[in-house]
Formats: C-alpha cells, structure tokens, sequence
C-alpha cells in the first residue's frame, strides 16, 4: 500500500520532471567541472577516427541499450563505431576490439562485473578506455582513461530502483559526445546523405537531379516558338510548365499554366498570336542540381509554386523538379 500511494504521488509528469532535472544538472556539469575531461573524451575519439581505429561501446542491461544508440548516433554521425555486449567479449567476442580502438563504457554503479573482468585484456590491447557511470570513485571510474560524470541524484522510479534518470542522462552525455566528434571532424549534410540513402529521411536528402525531368522528359520551347505549340509541348509533358530556353539551353524564362490562363483572360482568341518570349516570366524560380529534395520541397511550398527549374553553373536549363515528385521523396 505504500508503494501505492507513493507511486500516486509521483505522477508522469513529475517523472518527467525528475528526468529534466538529471539532464539540466548534467548541463551545468558540462559547463563546469566535467567541461575538461569532455574536451579530452571528445579529442580521444577524434584521434582515433583519424587513424582509423573505432570506437566500441560496450554496457550490460539496460546501459548496454543506451550503448547501442550510443553506437548507432556514432555511425550515423561519421564516425566508426560498434557496440560489443560485455558478456559475449568475455566468450570470445573480445576478436571485435582491435589495438588502438577507444572503449566507452557505460555503467550506472561503474561496478558491473563483467565490464570490470574486460579491463585487463583492454589494458593490454592498449585501448583507451571512456567510462560514463555515476560514481568517481567506482572501479570503472579510476581505471578510465576519462570519466564523464553520468551520475543523477534520483532516478524517476518511485522506489529510486529501475535506471530511469541515469540512462536519459547516459543517453544525452553520448549524443553529446557523437554530435562534437562530428562537428570536429567536419561531418557535413553532403555526408549525411551519402551514410542515409534510403528511409524517408534518405529521400529527404536525394539531390534535386535524381528527381529532376530532364533530356527529353524537360519541357522546353524557343522564344519565338508560337502558342499553339507552346501548349502542345506543355500538355505533352505534363509538368504544367515549359521552359523557354535559347542557345546552349541557356534558361531565359518559363510559362506555366497560370501565365497561360491569365493571357486567355486578357487577349481572348488574339492570345494564339503570341510567342513564348512576349509571355514569360523572365525571373523564375530555379534551384541548384546538387540541392537536397527537403530543400527543394520547402521552398516550393514557401513560394506556393509546382515547379523548379534546375539550372546548372552557366545559368543553363538541367531539368525541372515538380511539387509531386518531391512530396514522393519525402513520404
């Protein structure tokens, strides 16, 4: 009855708020004493990346699930990265650790046995270790080459038990240290997209030319191409749009259904008597081929338009991306 009544006391949201408080204690610890050895943490890593050594991330229950997204950020993020379960390296799977890979360790207690009875063969490997537990003092602790401080003054459990609190902590102290490896290690977009190519997130970071239309799927008119086949080459294509382009492709404008609409309101039958050049807009909006899809697809959406023309270097037409193709690439 009175874990009951305890547990009625302490409501979701204040377990929130008990998680909120470790993370907001851990900041303040990064920016103080803890900013030292996460400097040293995050040069070790770097280093070892550069050599082309990797990290391992080992951890036991329910610090070994931290460990594996610890692992998986890494690898998302550039950097080398694997998880190894403590128990299965003790029975042979220690084959996985090579001379020179940099160990991160996570432990709440910083006294889990079978992290502990690794210690040695890594001494001897000569890895550098990284521990995230809770206590300084722990065996892990003192035999790390940098402790980062992944301790928390209460977990969220009502009884103080199940590794709440501590593992949100764990969990953001390695984002932390993944996200500044990367930034130091100069990992941009353009690499992002190269280690996500599928997913919606991969199709969010597909260049804009492997969507475009392009060769004969681009529509295209001359300047002095007159309406009857300005709207056959627009119906044809099905894009909505045409570009109206000049020598060597160069782009001087486009015409879209609207402009076409606008002109029927305006001349009535003397409309046809128009050529391309008389009716375009000669500014349109045009994107670069290497573009992400994502970046494409906001800005259509901002502008509330269908169509991008995609130019290259010289200012010539490449193809056109339509609205359709980029909500496809990122569903």
């Amino acid at each position: 009855m009175a874990m009951t009544a305890q547990s009625e006391r302490t409501g979701p949201a204040e377990l929130v708020r008990t998680e909120a408080r470790a993370l907001l204690e851990l900041a303040m610890r990064l920016d103080g004493p803890m900013a030292g050895p996460f400097v040293r943490a995050t040069e070790l890593v770097v280093e070892a990346a550069g050599r082309g050594s990797r990290v391992i991330v080992l951890g036991m229950g329910k610090s070994g699930l931290i460990a594996r997204k610890i692992a998986a950020t890494l690898r998302s993020t550039g950097t080398p990265a694997y998880f190894l379960h403590p128990a299965e390296a003790l029975h042979g799977d220690l084959g996985m650790i090579a001379a020179g890979d940099v160990v991160v360790a996570l432990s709440a207690s910083g006294e889990t046995e079978e992290l502990l009875t690794l210690l040695p063969a890594l001494e001897r490997m000569e890895n550098t270790v990284i521990s995230l537990c809770g206590a300084a003092g722990s065996s892990l602790a003192q035999a790390s080459e940098v402790f980062l401080d992944a301790g928390v003054t209460a977990e969220a459990c009502a009884m103080n038990l199940a590794p709440t609190a501590s593992t949100t902590v764990m969990l953001a102290l390695g984002d932390a240290l993944a996200l500044e490896v990367s930034r130091q290690r100069g990992f941009a977009a353009e690499d992002f997209a190269e280690l996500h190519p599928g997913g919606r997130l991969g199709r969010r970071l597909a260049r804009v030319r492997t969507l475009m239309h392009a060769g004969e799927a681009m529509p295209r008119v001359a300047v002095d191409t007159v309406m009857t086949q300005v709207i056959h080459e627009m119906s044809h294509k099905k894009l909505g749009m045409t570009t109206v382009v000049g020598a060597g492709e160069k782009l001087l404008g486009m015409i879209s259904d609207g402009d076409l609409r606008r002109l029927l309101e305006r001349d009535g039958p003397q409309a046809l008597a128009h050529t391309a050049g008389e009716i375009m807009n000669a500014k349109p909006m045009t994107i670069g081929a290497e573009a992400f899809a994502g970046e494409a697809l906001v800005l259509m959406e901002g502008r509330k338009i269908t169509s991008l023309i995609v130019v290259g270097e010289k200012g010539e037409a490449l193809g056109v991306v339509h609205l359709h193709d980029l909500w496809a690439s990122a569903s």
